[in-house]
């Protein structure tokens, strides 16, 4: 299995309120697998998603990546760990402006100290495997919003990391770019991926091999994992 959550709760407290986004969530996640977290706006499939890319810390519970336990890591070896074993994919591309396509790719591996031929190589690599490679040049701005994603997509495998995790990948898309990324993640999961997805779509939903629907921070139902099968 390679992530596995026991019991974990997260709150958020402001002076006088305390908001339970997460409670008492428990939950495997098999390798190779595509996993989709649904539920209405505000049942904290989000938070989980976050706790689960190790942007957030867990108030209580264990949470263990690649049988390691990570839930208690220190600001700083979570965001090593980050950096080399998930890969992210936000709706909003979160591409930076003034750096073209190929320099967008290439970031994640410069934090991770990678010398400039090494990124530059696998940079090229990620984005011939989302067919973008022929934008290299070209700045966000110079795309359209599927292609953007697809250069996000490029930046979250070019690490090759040990789960993807995407954050509504489709909702600043239109039906048909939005229908490419998703053939696009199913391609990637094919290859050997492991995917979570949170999504409100049920059309991006129906690519997964499993649901997991949330109500009020509470994993209200689970379908079965067609990888452990």
């Amino acid at each position: 299995m390679l992530v596995k959550l026991e019991d974990i709760s997260k709150a958020f407290h402001t002076e006088e309120i305390e908001t339970r986004a997460l409670q008492n969530v428990s939950v495997g996640i098999e390798r190779g697998e595509f996993l989709v977290i649904e539920g209405p706006s505000g049942c904290g499939k989000s938070t989980l998603l976050s706790v689960i890319g190790l942007l957030d810390r867990p108030t209580s519970g264990h949470y263990w990546l690649g049988g390691r336990l990570v839930s208690q890591l220190s600001s700083s070896a979570r965001a090593e760990t980050r950096g080399r074993e998930i890969g992210f994919i936000f709706q909003s591309f979160n591409l930076i402006s003034d750096l073209t396509v190929v320099e967008n790719v290439e970031l994640p591996l410069i934090y991770r100290g990678i010398r400039s031929s090494e990124r530059r190589r696998r940079a090229a690599e990620s984005l011939l495997r989302v067919d973008i490679s022929h934008r290299a040049k070209h700045y966000p701005a110079q795309l359209s919003g599927g292609q953007q994603q697809r250069v996000a997509v490029a930046r979250a495998i070019v690490g090759d990391p040990r789960i993807l995790l995407a954050d509504e990948p489709t909702g600043n898309l239109d039906s048909a770019n939005g229908e490419a990324v998703m053939r696009l993640l199913c391609e990637l999961h094919q290859h050997g991926s492991t995917i979570v997805m949170v999504t409100h779509d049920s059309y991006c939903a129906r690519f997964a091999d499993r649901k997991i629907q949330m109500r009020d921070g509470r994993i209200q139902s689970a379908s079965e994992s067609a990888v452990a099968r």
